[in-house]
């Protein structure tokens, strides 16, 4: 399984997640979001509505209604209840319960860096496991060390 590592220098990670669901999405895949911040979710989820002005991500919290059949789901925990294989970690916090997934994301800051960094080469041990680095440069992301 691959796991990307963001590491997020200019735009906050609800700026970035749109990109990513949407490519999953238009693929027939569905994206499970976590983070531990609700506050941050609803940021996230706001920025998936208003992703393109024709063209929104349909999301919603795993406590609402129905989570089931949502393409993208907010939750604070790893349970797919939408069926989802891709995994984004949203607020720094890296879960072992991603390696259940066939790909994950990884979002990390200046404050979780160390965190980031302990995943990484925890995560670099594993056979099973591909590790990729990503950093803004100006408004584009670069794959690098």
């Amino acid at each position: 399984m691959q796991v990307d590592f963001y590491q997020l220098s200019r735009d906050p990670v609800e700026a970035v997640i749109p990109a990513i669901a949407r490519k999953i999405v238009d693929g027939g895949g569905r994206l499970l979001v976590v983070s531990a911040q609700r506050d941050q979710l609803d940021r996230i989820s706001g920025g998936l509505w208003s992703a393109a002005p024709d063209s929104y991500l349909a999301n919603d919290h795993a406590d609402a209604p129905m989570p089931q059949v949502q393409p993208v789901l907010l939750s604070s925990d790893s349970n797919a209840v939408n069926g989802a294989r891709y995994i984004a970690l949203t607020d720094g916090q890296w879960r072992d319960e991603a390696l259940d997934f066939e790909r994950a994301f990884y979002f990390f800051d200046e404050e979780t860096v160390g965190i980031a960094r302990q995943a990484w080469k925890a995560l670099s041990k594993l056979d099973q496991v591909t590790p990729r680095f990503w950093k803004q440069e100006g408004g584009r992301w670069r794959q690098g060390p």
